[in-house]
């Protein structure tokens, strides 16, 4: 008997923001889809609609496309089982409630609410992560399946669509388990063979407590605001429920493709760490040719209100690349530029404080001033030996001299590679601000 194609579906509600949980279902049913050769399926399940918006769902599609997730049917792409939203399934469910009602398997409540009449016989759910799961539902209450308005629930109307759309594997986190013995049920009402299942390790806080949508990083839509490279947060996820069985992490989807299989998945639920998010977003920053990381980092920059330093310079486009290796997200440029483009900025707190508490304070700077001042063509590796020949004038090492030229330039105690930063800014600039902030620190 031939094995028929995979086909697998992403059927969010769009009633909120696309959550991180629901980003990586969508991830894990697109890398086996395209991993088998099969079919993705974007399905919208839209039957709550008082709950129901279209910013929502805009969140849903705007989010799969921005992670690079696209879809071969549903909306936006049409299909050989449409319509793809279940708001326009009406019929279709119509016609597949009454085969429930002339097999016997329905009754109806006073009320007017129809129930399927379970068959109450043990289950074996066979799931590919999870390994078989018993679900006993003897003790459970026949479930509603159509309310006494005619609107159909959703156990109901997922199955219906699973048949009708030829699903293959249902890849769902495992919170759904035991829905999955409702759904059993309802299939073999159908005659339908089931889809394979495979119930995915849940996401969860640092903490171990369940994402909420207060949860900084639980929503899409907080990367793109945040200019996160979607390939950066697509490898995070990703890591989180499955593995390549090696210590390798920064992985494309092309690598992980020939990787992703059921024994590589993870049993425990996976725990989020915004940290090591951005820490994966940093490699991906730092791997950026110039023109892309240019073209990202100025997107952004003109998105703020107000202004910040530096959005309208013509000298930006070479200050960025100084800033590029040392963060590990775009709206971290809201530290760095200030340092760059503000001469007058006030010396922070904790350098002032660090600085002051130095020996000899007055003769190093004066010193170092008088060196960098002699400095005929000023680049970096000049600088470097204008400090270096401050200090032997001083007999301390140059190390010593490093932190407060720092101060001096930008008044901060950190940030990007000084002496490339010195270059850029020029002797001018570098002298000016060296010397007020000087006359400043010393009184």
């Amino acid at each position: 008997m031939s094995v028929p194609p995979v086909r697998v579906r992403f059927a969010p509600s769009p009633t909120g923001y696309l959550h991180v949980g629901g980003a990586r279902t969508a991830l894990f049913n697109w890398l086996f889809a395209r991993a088998h050769g099969g079919t993705f399926v974007l399905r919208i399940e839209d039957t709550d609609a008082a709950r129901n918006t279209a910013a929502a769902q805009a969140a849903i599609t705007d989010g799969l496309h921005w992670l690079g997730l696209d879809w071969d049917e549903g909306p936006e792409k049409g299909g050989p089982h449409a319509p793809y939203y279940q708001s326009q399934r009406g019929a279709i469910y119509d016609a597949y409630f009454q085969k429930l009602v002339d097999a016997g398997h329905t009754y109806t409540e006073e009320n007017g609410a129809v129930r399927f009449r379970s068959p109450r016989l043990p289950i074996v759910l066979p799931d590919k992560i999870c390994g078989d799961i018993k679900i006993d539902r003897s003790g459970e209450p026949d479930m509603t399946i159509r309310r006494p308005d005619g609107s159909y629930i959703f156990h109901f109307v997922n199955v219906v669509d699973d048949i009708k759309m030829e699903i293959t594997h249902v890849i769902r986190g495992e919170d759904h388990i035991y829905n999955t013995g409702k759904h059993i049920e309802l299939f073999q009402a159908f005659g339908a063979e089931p889809p394979v299942y495979a119930h995915i390790p849940l996401i969860l806080n640092s903490d171990a407590s369940k994402m909420s949508k207060r949860d900084q990083g639980a929503a899409v839509g907080y990367y793109q605001e945040n200019a996160f490279l979607p390939a950066a947060v697509v490898n995070y996820l990703c890591l989180l429920g499955w593995s390549p069985k090696d210590d390798r992490e920064i992985l494309t989807t092309d690598e992980i493709l020939p990787l992703f299989h059921w024994e590589n998945m993870g049993h425990s639920n996976a725990k989020f760490d915004m940290e090591k998010c951005r820490w994966f977003n940093a490699q991906y920053l730092a791997k950026l040719d110039a023109p892309s990381f240019d073209h990202l980092a100025i997107s952004w920059l003109l998105r703020q209100t107000p202004a910040l330093s530096g959005t309208d310079d013509s000298r930006l486009v070479g200050a960025l690349p100084l800033i590029q290796p040392k963060i590990k997200g775009i709206p971290e440029l809201a530290e760095h530029l200030p340092m760059l483009f503000d001469g007058a900025a006030p010396i922070a707190g904790d350098a002032m404080a660090k600085l002051s508490a130095q020996p000899d304070l007055s003769n190093r700077l004066n010193v170092l001033l008088t060196h960098l001042d002699a400095v005929v063509e000023w680049t970096a590796s000049a600088i470097q030996a204008a400090v270096a020949a401050a200090a032997a004038a001083l007999t301390i090492k140059p190390g010593a001299l490093m932190f407060p030229l720092r101060v001096l330039t930008t008044g901060q105690t950190h940030g990007v590679d000084l002496l490339p930063a010195l270059e850029w800014l020029g002797k001018p600039e570098t002298m000016q601000r060296s010397t007020a902030r000087a006359k400043l620190i010393l009184g």
